[in-house]
């Protein structure tokens, strides 16, 4: 990969544009070719390994036709006998790095996932990727600068992120950006200390970036916004570039009639973000930073899938990393009811839009992953961006497979849903947890635990959020209008619980991501666990003990 901070100081943005964006110029049929020839390059590599020759059951296809009717799905457990143990000589490429991520159902604690080389080199590409399309205008405008300085949000490796952040400081992107603080401390410090000690660095130094997880960058605008508020301006006499930026903050706010915002403190370039909090955190985003955020595709096995463009509207699919194929719905709620029964899948140029589809990958570039479920649904808004010219199906993340909420057969509940209802509701809040309750009728059980901003009664709550659900998702409505049923539920948790349990997980030794409890559906040792963390402080008793109400009593009837 070309030196970026070289051409940027030859001009030739253009040519940094084609290294970044250039797959969005791919027609359909370009895309495809080049995933067909990625995949035969890999399936020789498969088929030269014990891994490969394990996952793919014997079978030799030379052709993607073949492929797909020979090879069986796969999942993590076909994998776990190797990865687990780190099995470097049984792998189609020997890996640079391990990154690892939490595992899900309580099968496994963390999941250890190989990098190869060339995924590593390539990882540069989509960083520029990310960096232009989070801060363009419009088509080939490169907004970065030699020096930019990134706000330093990206988790210690081995996991995901951090192996992403440490990308950016290796060969291509050296010296383009400039970490607040450096990447070299990330592994030192804890979170706190590392918000603490970004947010000194960018008073003094300033910041245009961000890359991170959407809670992570609503978290650090609280609390810029909470540690601007309570600087001294006394102990800012010796520091007049910090000093200028809060009066001028201040000012802005007083102007605004409101309090301190980062977007008054910083002019950020760009922000990007990945998760599925993404796009329920766009609007508050936006409010906080003045700027929408690029959503970011990406888990470990995977690498990258996705991201928005310049409209910040619906996400592209990237080519470089893997082979795409698309379980339809019908093909999945037939694997689910027939055990054994393969789906038959769909390539991206048969995909129709306004459909759900279960999303398959088959790693490039060496990875190992082969017909691989990452559980993951996605929707197809539009067969190609009209809009810009991009001549490439559109996509939205839609739900976890495994994290969809039934009711009565009328609607089916994604996170991404209750949560969008919880934060439209208005009501600030630490955590909160859902599930589904069983019994003579459907009970939507909401455990929230309220920031102490005033009293909420659980019939407030109640009301609020029921509303909210009703305008984001209509068929959670047609379950009110057509069967007169209002499900939801609401227990109210005490100051401190979910601070509680985030300690009890760490005693423990739970993996970071494990320190909350899943927002939908959680198995009932974690809400067991939750609800002895329930208990409140002596000093303080602000809810009192926790307490239960129907939505339909919140609402009167």
């Amino acid at each position: 990969m070309l030196n970026v901070s070289q051409l940027l100081h030859e001009g030739r943005t253009s040519e940094i544009w084609e290294m970044g964006c250039g797959f969005l110029d791919l027609s359909l049929d370009g895309f495809m070719s080049l995933q067909r020839r990625m995949l035969r390059e890999q399936l020789e590599l498969l088929r030269n390994c014990e891994l490969g020759r394990r996952v793919m059951a014997g079978a030799e296809p030379q052709d993607v036709e073949a492929f797909r009717a020979q090879v069986p799905l796969t999942t993590y457990a076909d994998y776990a006998p190797y990865l687990l143990e780190k099995r470097e000589d049984v792998l189609p490429e020997p890996p640079v790095l391990w990154q690892r991520t939490s595992g899900r159902s309580g099968e496994y604690r963390f999941k250890w996932v190989p990098v190869t080389r060339r995924v590593y080199e390539e990882m540069g590409s989509a960083n520029l990727a990310i960096l232009l399309l989070a801060t363009c205008a419009q088509k080939g405008d490169v907004s970065v600068a030699q020096g930019d300085r990134f706000l330093n949000g990206f988790a210690p490796r081995p996991y995901t992120s951090g192996t992403w952040g440490q990308r950016f400081n290796d060969d291509g992107l050296e010296g383009l950006v400039r970490f607040l603080p450096p990447m070299e401390q990330t592994e030192s410090l804890s979170f706190e200390e590392l918000m603490r000690k970004g947010f000194d660095l960018a008073l003094s130094e300033g910041l245009d970036l961000f890359y991170g997880l959407a809670s992570v960058l609503v978290a650090v605008g609280d609390r810029f916004s909470q540690r601007a508020r309570g600087v001294d301006p006394r102990g800012l006499r010796f520091r007049p570039r910090v000093l200028y930026r809060l009066a001028r903050a201040l000012i802005r706010s007083k102007l605004a009639g409101r309090p301190i915002l980062p977007k008054d403190i910083w002019p950020v370039k760009g922000l990007a973000c990945a998760g599925v909090d993404a796009a329920v955190y766009r609007e508050r985003i936006h409010q906080m930073w003045g700027r929408y955020p690029l959503q970011v595709y990406a888990n470990s096995e995977s690498t990258l899938i996705a991201l928005q463009t310049w409209d910040f509207d619906a996400m592209t699919f990237v080519p470089h990393f893997n082979f795409f194929e698309f379980i339809p719905e019908e093909e999945r709620w037939r694997a689910n009811q027939l055990p054994g029964y393969q789906p038959q899948t769909l390539l991206l140029d048969q995909v129709r839009p306004g459909e759900k589809y279960e999303l398959v990958i088959t790693n490039l570039l060496g990875g190992p992953f082969v017909r691989y479920r990452l559980g993951d649904l996605v929707q197809i808004t539009a067969l190609r961006n009209e809009a810009l010219g991009i001549d490439l199906p559109q996509m939205v993340f839609y739900a976890r497979e495994d994290d969809l909420i039934d009711i009565a057969g009328f609607t089916r509940l994604t996170e991404k849903t209750v949560w969008q209802a919880v934060e439209n509701s208005g009501i600030s809040y630490e955590g909160w947890t859902v599930r589904l309750e069983k019994g003579e009728k459907p009970r939507l059980h909401l455990y929230l635990e309220a920031n102490g901003n005033g009293h909420r009664s659980p019939a407030d709550v109640a009301t609020a959020v029921h509303q909210e659900l009703k305008k984001v998702d209509s068929d959670y409505a047609d379950l009110e209008i057509m069967l007169g049923l209002t499900p939801l539920w609401v227990t109210l948790l005490p100051s401190g619980t979910f601070r509680r349990y985030k300690a009890k997980q760490r005693v423990a030794g739970a993996e970071a991501v494990q320190e909350r409890p899943p927002h939908l559906n959680p198995p009932e040792d974690v809400l067991r666990s939750l609800m002895e963390c329930a208990t409140p402080e002596p000093e303080t008793q602000p809810l009192g003990h926790p307490q239960a109400v129907d939505a339909g009593r919140g609402l009167g009837t």
